[in-house]
């Protein structure tokens, strides 16, 4: 027994020193990186997510006129913003939607901060095993990091929005008489949570697009930096 688990524990050394000499061999020749410089690596590739995607999200029509994270009814109730549309009234049905949105994009201005945080507390194990995950691993790191956080920042901005224009009592009427109909699925009564949690998710969407555009365009790499550590997962 002894024996086999010495020969076990040889292979996962040899495998993992395999892996490491793979990483050293996709960098271009005579490239030498510290790991002081990888960190900064993907700290500034996270710095150029949340510039580039985040600030626009917190600006007017940053959700609501961006479809990869527009703020649309819970599923149970389109049909509600359908019927309004069915019958011509387009705008009062764009404007219950916009006043959503305009909730979420009053939010995220409260992201930029905690994500800055986040970015400063990266490690070089966190880097290196970003730098070497899939295309959505430095966006996990920050989901973990930041989720609750978040929520808890943007819950408050959202729900102070809704309240001056009257959207939290008039949503939640339309909610719960929808829930007391029989043979109906449940639909979430706190509007203010539901956008809460779906301005997260955009957050993090438009983060994860940054972060592939990243990894997967040499061209999106526009820092010496970002160029250097990056081709090392080329």
């Amino acid at each position: 027994m002894a024996k086999r688990m010495c020969l076990i524990l040889t292979i996962l050394f040899l495998s993992s020193c395999n892996e490491l000499q793979q990483v050293v061999n996709q960098l271009p020749q005579g490239t030498v990186l510290s790991n002081e410089e990888i960190a900064n690596g993907l700290k500034a590739a996270l710095d150029k997510g949340v510039d580039q995607q985040v600030s626009k999200l917190a600006q007017t029509d940053g959700f609501f006129k961006n479809e990869l994270v527009k703020i649309l009814l819970p599923e149970e109730l389109r049909k509600v913003d359908k019927t309004l549309r069915d019958i011509g009234l387009d705008n009062l049905a764009d404007e219950g939607l916009r006043v959503l949105n305009r909730a979420a994009e009053d939010a995220v201005g409260e992201a930029t901060p905690i994500f800055i945080n986040a970015i400063k507390e990266i490690t070089f194990t966190d880097a290196k095993s970003i730098l070497l995950g899939d295309d959505k691993a430095a966006t996990t790191y920050l989901i973990n990091r930041t989720e609750t956080e978040l929520y808890n920042k943007f819950n408050p901005v959202i729900k102070s929005s809704f309240e001056k224009v009257g959207a939290d009592k008039i949503w939640n009427s339309l909610i719960n008489r929808y829930n007391a109909i029989p043979l109906t699925n449940d639909v979430n009564p706190d509007l203010t949570d539901y956008v809460t949690t779906k301005a997260l998710d955009g957050v993090y969407t438009m983060i994860a697009l940054e972060e592939k555009e990243i990894r997967t365009k040499v061209s999106s790499r526009t820092t010496d930096i970002l160029r250097r550590v990056f081709a090392m997962q080329d």
